[in-house]
Order: C-alpha cells, then sequence, then structure tokens
C-alpha cells in the first residue's frame, strides 16, 4: 500500500478540470464506490408500433427514417458507467491516458443517421400542455403532471392507425409515434417512461420537422446527461445510450461484442452494425475491470478515425452533403440546454494532429425562457441581427467555426500539457502487494488441483509434467510469500508493471 500513498491521480494543475472535487472519480479514489449506474432508455417496446406506408412517409419528411430503423441494442450498464467516469463536463470529453475524446456530431450523423444541420430544436409558443395534446393528438391523458407524457398511454393509445383511416387521424398517429420515439431514446430521462409535451408542437407540421437539427439536440442531450451522472452525487444517466455505446464500440478496443461473421460496414446508420451482436463475457464483466481496462488504455487500444474504410456510398446525400459541420467549433441547444462541441480538443478523430486547444470559456448552460418558446423566425429572416441568446446565435453562425488541421504539430507538446491537466486514474492502482497476494492465491489453486489428481494412473511423461508443474508452482509460493527479493515470480510482476 506504501506505492499509493504518492500517487497523484492528477489534475497536477486544475485550469481545466476545476470541478474535481465534485467528480465521481475523486469519490472512487477515496474508496466511495456508486457502483452501476440506472440506465435509462425505453426502446424495448418500440416494435409494438406498427406503421402504415402513409405513416412511414411522414416520419421520413420529419428527418427519421434512418433512425427509427435501428432495433433496440442491449446497454452494457458496466461499460457505460466506466465511460461516464472518464466524462468531464468542463471540456465535454472523455479524458483517457490517449488524450481527449468525444462523442462528435460526425458519430451522430453516421451511427444514428439523425440530420446535424438545420434550425436548433428550441420551444415553440404554445398553450397549455393539456391543450397541446388536445390539438395535436386529438385526446390528452388525465395524469398529464409537469407536462410529462407516460410512454404507455402514448402507445396503449396509437401504436395502431387504421389502414382506412383519415389524413387528419393518420397525421395524429404519427405525431404520437414521434414523440415515443424521441422519447424512449435520444431525449429519454430519468424520470421513468416519459417524454415531454416540449416536443410534440415541433411535429404539427412534418416537413417543417425535417428541418430541425435532431442529431445535434440529441448530441447537446447527451452531453447533459453525461455531464450529470459524472457528479458524484448521481446514480443515474439517461440520453442516447445506444449512441454513446455504439461510440465506444467503434472506438476503444475495450467490450466490443465478438462477430460470428466477418462484420458488414454496408449498414446504414452505422449503429446497425451491432444489431443482435453479443458475447459471452460482456454480462460478466464488472465495472472494476472497464475502469482498470481505460486506466490502462494504450494507443492501439483506440481507432482515432474508424468510419475511414467504411462503404461511404451507403451514406445518404442528404447527410453526406452536411459532414463538413464535423469540425464546426459551436453551440449545440436542445430547449433549455446549451452545451459546447468542442472538436478542437480531438482533432486525432478527424485525422488531424492534435496541437494544445485553447482554454474552454466557461458558458452558461441553461437558455432562460427558451423552453416556453421563441419565435426564431424573425432572427433567422435577419441573419440572426436582433436580440437573440448568444448560444443562438453560436449555432446559426456554425458554418463560420469550421476547424481545419495545422501543420508542423508536435504532438509530443501536447501529451506533456495533457499529462498535467488530466485525471490520469480513476481506480487506485493495485500494490505490489496486492498483486502478490493474488498471485499466491492463484498458485495455491493450481497446487490444489495439483495434488488432487490421480498420480497412478498417469504415464511416465504425464507424471514429469505435474512433477514440474508442482516444483514451480512450489518455487513461486516460496518467492512470493518469503517476499524473497530475486524471486522469479516478482521479478516477472516487476517486468510486467514496466511494461516488459
Amino acid at each position: 500500500m506504501e506505492m499509493e500513498s504518492h500517487i497523484n491521480p492528477g489534475p497536477i494543475y486544475k485550469s481545466v478540470l476545476y470541478d474535481q472535487d465534485n467528480h465521481i472519480s475523486s469519490a472512487i479514489w477515496n474508496g466511495q464506490e456508486r457502483g452501476v449506474l440506472r440506465c435509462h432508455e425505453h426502446t424495448s417496446m418500440l416494435e409494438q408500433w406498427r406503421l402504415t406506408p402513409k405513416q412511414a412517409e411522414l416520419v421520413e419528411k420529419a428527418g427519421f427514417s434512418y433512425f427509427r430503423s435501428i432495433p433496440t441494442i442491449v446497454l452494457d450498464n458496466s461499460l457505460i458507467s466506466a465511460l461516464v467516469e472518464r466524462w468531464r463536463r468542463e471540456t465535454n470529453t472523455f479524458h483517457l491516458p490517449v488524450g481527449e475524446m468525444t462523442v462528435t456530431l460526425e458519430d451522430v450523423a453516421l451511427i444514428l443517421g439523425l440530420p446535424i444541420d438545420g434550425n436548433p430544436v428550441i420551444g415553440v409558443p404554445v398553450k397549455t400542455p393539456h391543450s397541446v395534446c388536445e390539438d395535436l393528438l386529438g385526446k390528452a391523458p388525465k395524469d398529464l403532471n409537469g407536462g410529462m407524457l407516460k410512454l404507455n398511454w402514448l402507445r396503449e393509445c396509437f401504436s395502431r392507425c387504421p389502414d382506412d383511416a383519415p389524413v387528419e387521424e393518420i397525421e395524429r398517429h404519427t405525431r404520437a409515434y414521434l414523440l415515443y420515439l424521441v422519447g424512449c431514446t435520444i431525449f429519454s430521462t430519468t424520470t421513468g417512461n416519459k417524454v415531454s409535451v416540449t416536443f410534440l408542437p415541433l411535429f404539427e407540421k412534418f416537413d417543417e420537422a425535417g428541418k430541425y437539427a435532431w442529431g445535434a439536440a440529441a448530441l447537446a442531450f447527451l452531453y447533459r446527461a453525461l455531464g450529470n451522472a459524472s457528479l458524484k452525487s448521481q446514480g443515474t444517466i439517461s440520453g442516447s445510450l445506444t449512441l454513446l455505446q455504439c461510440w465506444s464500440y467503434y472506438h476503444l478496443n475495450i467490450g466490443q461484442p465478438k462477430f460470428n461473421e466477418e462484420p458488414n460496414h454496408s449498414y446504414f446508420p452505422f449503429a446497425l452494425r451491432w444489431k443482435g451482436r453479443s458475447t459471452g463475457s460482456r454480462s460478466k464483466t464488472n465495472i472494476v475491470a472497464y475502469r482498470k481496462a481505460l486506466d490502462s488504455l494504450q494507443p492501439s487500444d483506440v481507432k482515432w478515425f474508424p468510419y475511414k474504410d467504411f462503404d461511404y456510398t451507403v451514406i445518404p446525400e442528404g447527410i453526406k452533403n452536411k459532414m463538413i459541420l464535423r469540425t464546426s467549433k459551436t453551440m449545440l441547444i436542445c430547449f433549455g440546454k446549451a452545451e459546447r462541441h468542442l472538436p478542437d480538443r480531438c482533432l486525432r478523430q478527424f485525422g488531424m494532429p492534435q496541437p494544445i486547444p485553447e482554454d474552454v470559456q466557461i458558458w452558461e448552460r441553461k437558455i432562460p425562457a427558451v423552453d416556453q418558446g421563441v419565435d426564431l423566425s424573425k432572427d433567422m429572416e435577419s441573419g440572426g441581427k436582433g436580440k437573440m441568446r448568444s448560444e443562438i446565435r453560436e449555432w446559426l453562425e456554425r458554418r463560420l467555426h469550421i476547424l481545419e488541421g495545422e501543420e508542423g504539430v508536435d504532438e509530443s507538446t501536447y501529451m506533456e500539457w495533457y499529462e498535467n491537466i488530466t485525471r490520469k486514474f480513476v481506480g487506485r492502482p493495485e500494490s505490489l502487494e496486492s498483486e502478490f497476494q493474488r498471485i499466491a492465491a492463484a498458485m495455491r489453486e493450481i497446487a490444489n488441483i495439483a495434488d488432487s489428481l490421480l498420480v497412478e494412473q498417469m504415464e511416465s511423461q504425464d507424471r514429469k509434467l505435474l512433477d514440474e508443474i508442482k516444483s514451480t508452482v512450489h518455487v513461486c509460493l516460496t518467492d512470493v510469500v518469503g517476499n524473497s527479493k530475486n524471486g522469479r515470480c516478482k521479478n516477472a510482476v516487476k517486468r510486467k508493471r514496466e511494461g516488459g
């Protein structure tokens, strides 16, 4: 335990990670485990919805035709929890041993197939939640508490649209489906199986719904959920956890499902690559094992640009044409939530060298009055010259802040800087003493198994091999228990720790 006392997990300089004391990694380092997060994504009942061809057309107009093709992907709660322990709300990035990484607008577009360009997803002026439901759904539940609709109510009332339904009824059923779809996926909440009525007016006109940047809003929502879950006072997480998990599968060689056959890169959206994939060990991998894997992550475990070898012909032109926004340093907006998209901190994810990034400006994370509805039409027409929140203006100017790579960048300079501002460890490194004890227990188990074998039934060659095994185990046990300075096992452990 002596080696742990002088380890500084970081950050050495707190200019970047200024909120370290409130982060879950501080609690874990002090022995306060919170365990696995409760992950809220309610997609299991989506398959009960049956859309008519006319409904499918309206869903396509609204911008969700690719997204709705993604089936339920079983969540690995332990992997998600370990990733959250590495998330920093100060930078909206994961702080990993290899540098910073994050989920970007590119990942949202390719993994989920959602539009990342368009109007910001903010509220529109409305009446009461009850009147909104009456106007757009034709009915309203009795228990509309806090403006939240139960997903079960939507499913029970609208999951089957009659083939001969009139246009108005088709539109009502489709609005209910879209509200259910976003409520159980990209905008899932920790309040249970409910969705906010505030999203419903955005689906009043399906053509207009298709002009929103749903992907950018989904990313803002996920960033906020990650930031909240990274605080030591929290025990749940919501948002698009399918996006988070698939992002990890593509970028990190940790916890990936095993393929029974060669993966097919012709699927779109790219989340479909993991459809039905599972691994026998996934459910048995605990958060501590994932935490250790992330704490010891090597450059060879990272795919900075995982999509480069994919078949880009499968990507729809409407999404491919907006991909320039993947490196936009801008503000992501989802109603009252404002979160910074900071690709300058993760340029290696776009095939660019990583210099030391600029300091992150602390921003206002809540936009007042936006949840109640803001009429952007006049500001949009005037190029954003009217009175407007700076966060919304920043999104409207997203094309003015596209990043390009610099030449002559020395990444070793970046890593030297990064080592001083990051949190190196989440879990405490195992002491040599603990490692010796673990090895000793394993050796005793081997010795017990060897002693239980019936020697008289063995061939002479097998007996000789068994004697060699017993002798080796005895030597190792003597070295470990006796703490011999020159013991073979101790030297082997030391070489392992030094990367030899």
